[in-house]
């Protein structure tokens, strides 16, 4: 077998369908979010403006955030040394862990690498430690929580998008006495959609399922101390598992999970993908902690975070852009065709300097291509008036479809 050609083929049918992804090669700029240096093939540099980061608070550059890693640098050095089993806890990762049960009013927590891992290591552990498990799927999540129910071995049945009926219908046709999940997230980061929490819980109690919510895209961003919108609802009380990332709105890296004592202990002790991988380092650590601790007492970047999302919001319609309704603070403008939503972006790096990667299959349907734009506290008026006008351009030399 010719071993390179089925490498060289894979990799061609994916530019053949408009879906091959550019990684462009950035240097962000420490105290000057969301401008970037992108660098270029022929060694050259271009001034950029980042318009899709999910550092959706710019804590990444909080000088607080700055000064506890360079602290733990001084302190602690860089890496962790190995698995917790192997290497121990550092100090600063169990601070970390009890300001996130905290957080979310929860008995423990437990920190992974990243969001993905603690999704897929969780959900399948879940999986394997219930016997004759069901786990209960919304048809929009997220990859890691698909990779992990699908790693859990378990029976899974996959109801339709935020519709409490749906999942009520199939709740019915299960045995009651099977352990049941029911596992979706709050906020949607394509659609912007926030899945209906309270009546999600009211069918758990009603037919004996756990819930397990994915909050990534909004801890930090939702609730009086940024717990997300369980929070913010008022029932953080009445979900089983709540699962974040510390690698968007609180600016670093690493994944999360809090809940009861007994259901932590169990997931730090079974899954594999907590087990076996060098824990978040020292340095990141005491980053997240520092930019958890700082947003659990400010809401000054909330709301900032909120008017800057409205505004732009209000621009682009007015502009006659057509933006796809949404409750939260991701703002997707539609481009329905692959080939040319990259056109688009390629156009606004090139000529315009936005950097705003496009939205393909298959992370969102085909047919439902986007440019996802997500402002933030440091998109002043001028660089919203210069992003619409370059849209606005972009719409017209490409002769993109405009709002109805």
């Amino acid at each position: 077998m010719n071993y390179e050609h089925v490498f060289a083929q894979a990799i061609q049918s994916l530019k053949d369908e408009n879906r091959y992804r550019v990684f462009t090669e950035l240097g962000r700029h420490a105290g000057n979010f969301p401008k970037a240096t992108r660098h270029l093939s022929s060694g050259d540099t271009q001034e950029v403006t980042i318009w899709c980061s999910n550092d959706y608070l710019g804590m990444g550059q909080h000088p607080d955030v700055l000064t506890a890693i360079k602290d733990a640098t001084d302190r602690y050095g860089a890496g962790a040394g190995g698995t917790r089993n192997i290497s121990g806890n550092t100090h600063v990762i169990c601070e970390l862990e009890r300001e996130l049960a905290d957080l979310h009013g929860k008995e423990s927590a437990l920190v992974f690498t990243s969001g993905f891992v603690s999704n897929d290591a969780t959900l399948s552990t879940l999986g394997k430690l219930l016997p004759d498990c069901v786990i209960l799927s919304d048809e929009l999540n997220h990859a890691s929580m698909i990779d992990g129910v699908r790693h859990s071995g378990c029976e899974k049945r996959i109801f339709r998008h935020n519709d409490a009926r749906d999942l009520e219908e199939k709740l019915k046709s299960i045995d009651p006495s099977r352990p049941k999940i029911i596992a979706f997230e709050s906020v949607y980061s394509m659609d912007g959609d926030i899945s209906p929490i309270k009546e999600f819980c009211d069918l758990a109690d009603k037919y004996g399922a756990m819930t397990y919510l994915d909050e990534v895209h909004a801890v930090g961003l939702y609730g009086p101390r940024g717990g997300g919108v369980a929070e913010r609802e008022g029932l953080m009380d009445r979900i089983t598992i709540m699962e974040g990332t510390l690698g968007k709105a609180f600016g670093v890296v690493g994944g999360f999970i809090t809940s009861s004592r007994n259901i932590v202990d169990s997931i730090r002790s079974y899954a594999s993908g907590f087990i076996f991988t060098t824990t978040l380092s020292p340095i990141m650590s005491a980053g997240a902690l520092a930019s958890v601790r700082h947003l659990k007492k400010s809401q000054l970047e909330r709301d900032q975070h909120q008017e800057r999302a409205a505004t732009l919001k209000g621009l682009l319609m007015d502009a006659g852009l057509p933006v796809l309704p949404s409750v939260t603070h991701i703002v997707p403008v539609m481009v329905y065709d692959a080939n040319l939503c990259k056109q688009a972006s390629d156009m606004l790096l090139e000529e315009y300097g936005i950097y705003l990667q496009p939205i393909n299959y298959p992370t969102v349907p085909r047919g439902e291509e986007r440019l996802r734009i997500t402002p933030t506290p440091f998109h002043d008026d001028t660089m919203m008036s210069e992003l619409v006008a370059a849209l606005k351009d972009v719409w017209g030399r490409l002769d993109l479809r405009q709002a109805a």
